[in-house]
């Protein structure tokens, strides 16, 4: 349904690709939008990293790999003419200690250790099939009591069921013993859930979306601008916002909060939200996670047969070829630990320097290997978003998810958090901004219409 929202004015806080989508719709339709992002810069955990790798180089330390299925996107790269290149294309292998306590890279692949999962939750998967995969099911409720790690214990898993499950971390930025079992059950509940999907990068960097779509805002973002409180009061929002030293007041018809949880609960906002969307934006746990990125001067994991990406229950996560795409002799790796070994890789950084980091990947052929520079980001440390990204403990109740995206009279929510198919993914923050935003045009037309409908 087409929609005019000329002369509405909106506040959209947080310049990631949900704020960034949710502005781009809106002003499309007419409406004075200001955007505001607390940092230097937009894309929120989309992060480019060029500085300091040599020969033009650049790598991912925020969202990196994105699916053959990401369609909106996708779709949204195609009009921006972002074009996408294909990488990691013989997909994950898989790394695992043996007994004899040695690192070495299983001939199995990553999909048939998903395939492995998929087959042991296949009663659960049913049962929570029956239920539409609806949260706020008993069936959800019940499978939710227990952690991932407490189910590997009840069905008595053996110790590769044990590893491959542990080697999610990197997936879910949570450990076994803090995943709640419906994250898992739900991620294998899907028709092609243990199947690779082929995976892109953006030509040039993945920061170049978020980029291009603030370019199309044209100075409508606003830079180190935090939002500090809202309200709201009669048939407005007063936004109190914070630049430096200096605070002000901004009045608008709505607001659409595309903030990441950790960020929103710590804004006040008046009146106070409904008690049970307050409890599910307040008890929504992040994920740790450490991408650490390697510059070598060769590409030493290149080898004919063998896949350029391997996950891991091991410290240092999961590593993959961060720019197989860019050329040069030199080559960068891209290493996401999450959970504990996010923790883990950090303190063998810190004890050893990176050389601690490239030692235990001796077995992908590190020996020896030059490293050129390097970069880690902390995410959990990132005082705009405290976290990787959502992460349902068990302390979570699942009738509480639907409500991290329901609006609230003038205020509408976005991000990644608030995404039922594709929570922790770029495309799931995509198409939360424009949902927020067809949403609000929605309530606009309701509420201009005559009760009588005339």
């Amino acid at each position: 349904m087409a929609a005019d929202l000329t002369g509405v004015s909106v506040l959209v806080a947080g310049a990631g690709l949900a704020g960034l989508c949710a502005a781009r719709d809106l002003a499309a339709w007419g409406a004075i939008v200001t955007v505001v992002e607390a940092r230097n810069r937009v894309g929120g955990r989309v992060l480019t990293v060029r500085k300091p790798f040599a020969d033009g180089q650049h790598a991912e330390a925020g969202g990196d790999l994105i699916d053959e299925d990401h369609y909106s996107l996708r779709a949204l790269a195609d009009e921006l003419h972002l074009s996408q290149v294909r990488i990691l294309s013989k997909g994950f292998g898989y790394a695992r200690l043996t007994v004899q306590g040695k690192v070495r890279p299983m001939t199995r692949s990553a999909s048939r250790s998903w395939e492995r999962i998929a087959e042991a939750l296949s009663p659960l998967a049913a049962s929570y099939r029956l239920a539409e995969r609806r949260w706020e099911s008993p069936i959800a409720a019940e499978i939710a009591q227990r952690s991932v790690a407490q189910w590997l214990d009840d069905v008595h898993a053996d110790r590769d069921l044990r590893a491959i499950v542990t080697g999610l971390r990197g997936f879910f930025l949570a450990d076994p013993e803090e995943l709640s079992l419906l994250a898992l059950v739900d991620q294998f509940a899907g028709d092609d859930a243990a199947e690779m999907p082929r995976l892109y990068r953006i030509e040039g960097g993945n920061d170049r979306l978020p980029a291009a779509l603030a370019t199309g805002l044209e100075g409508r973002v606003s830079l180190g601008t935090e939002l500090v409180a809202l309200s709201q009061r009669g048939r407005g929002v007063r936004a109190t916002l914070k630049s430096g030293r200096q605070t002000r007041d901004l009045q608008v018809d709505y607001a659409v909060l595309a903030l990441p949880a950790t960020l929103l609960r710590r804004i006040p906002i008046t009146p106070a939200l409904p008690v049970r969307q307050h409890d599910a934006i307040s008890q929504l746990h992040y994920g740790r996670g450490t991408k650490t990125l390697v510059q070598c001067a060769s590409r030493f994991w290149k080898s004919p047969g063998r896949p350029l990406a391997f996950g891991s229950p091991l410290p240092f996560g999961a590593v993959w070829d961060g720019n197989e795409e860019q050329r040069g002799r030199a080559g960068i790796l891209a290493l996401l630990a999450g959970g504990s070994a996010s923790d883990d890789t950090q303190a063998i950084v810190e004890r050893d320097g990176v050389a601690g980091l490239m030692k235990s990947l001796d077995w992908l052929g590190s020996r020896n290997s030059e490293v050129v520079a390097w970069e880690q980001t902390r995410w959990d440390a990132d005082p705009w978003s405290r976290g990787g990204y959502a992460a349902f403990d068990r302390t979570f109740a699942p009738s509480l998810r639907g409500l991290l995206a329901q609006p609230c009279g003038r205020l509408f929510f976005a991000g990644e958090h608030t995404s039922i198919a594709w929570q922790g993914y770029m495309n799931g923050a995509v198409e939360s901004g424009r949902r927020a935003a067809a949403e609000l045009a929605a309530a606009h037309r309701m509420a201009a219409k005559p009760v009588n409908g005339s």
